[in-house]
């Protein structure tokens, strides 16, 4: 009987993280598009380093080559906008996804794209210029010492 029951809450376990993981068409997200997926839709950079620093969370660069060559974050992994339909195989999963650029532009972009694949993803509010700000000082030190 209770293997049965662990059957059950394994296929309902997979059943939900499944659903959760389905692509959706940008129509069914515009559609579906609230004040709740708002909220949920962005991330600052001060959320974004808690959850970097508990392994819960992944950045994505979607600058230019150039942009990132001149100046990165070193815990980003760079996916050019333009490449990242190409790119999706870098990307974890079983992480939220946060997309970022100097401002929030083409992360917003990125983000709908992505949210339309499938993944759990936000944009940086602040974007990474907003980022680098906040990585200063004690706020830098602590986190490259965690």
């Amino acid at each position: 009987m209770k293997i049965k029951r662990y059957a059950f809450y394994f296929i309902l376990f997979f059943m939900a993280t499944n659903a959760m993981a389905q692509k959706i068409s940008l129509e069914d997200y515009l559609l579906n598009y609230d004040y709740k997926s708002r909220r949920e839709m962005k991330m600052n950079s001060e959320q974004l380093v808690e959850l970097l620093k508990a392994g819960k969370v992944q950045l994505i660069d979607i600058r230019f080559e150039e942009e990132y060559q001149s100046w990165n974050m070193p815990f980003a992994i760079s996916i050019p906008l333009p490449d990242l339909p190409i790119n999706l195989d870098q990307i974890d999963k079983s992480k939220i996804v946060v997309t970022a650029c100097p401002q929030k532009d083409r992360a917003i972009i990125a983000m709908t794209y992505l949210k339309t694949q499938g993944y759990e993803v936000k944009y940086l509010t602040d974007g990474l210029l907003g980022l680098a700000g906040y990585l200063r000082g004690d706020n830098a030190h602590e986190f490259i010492n965690q």
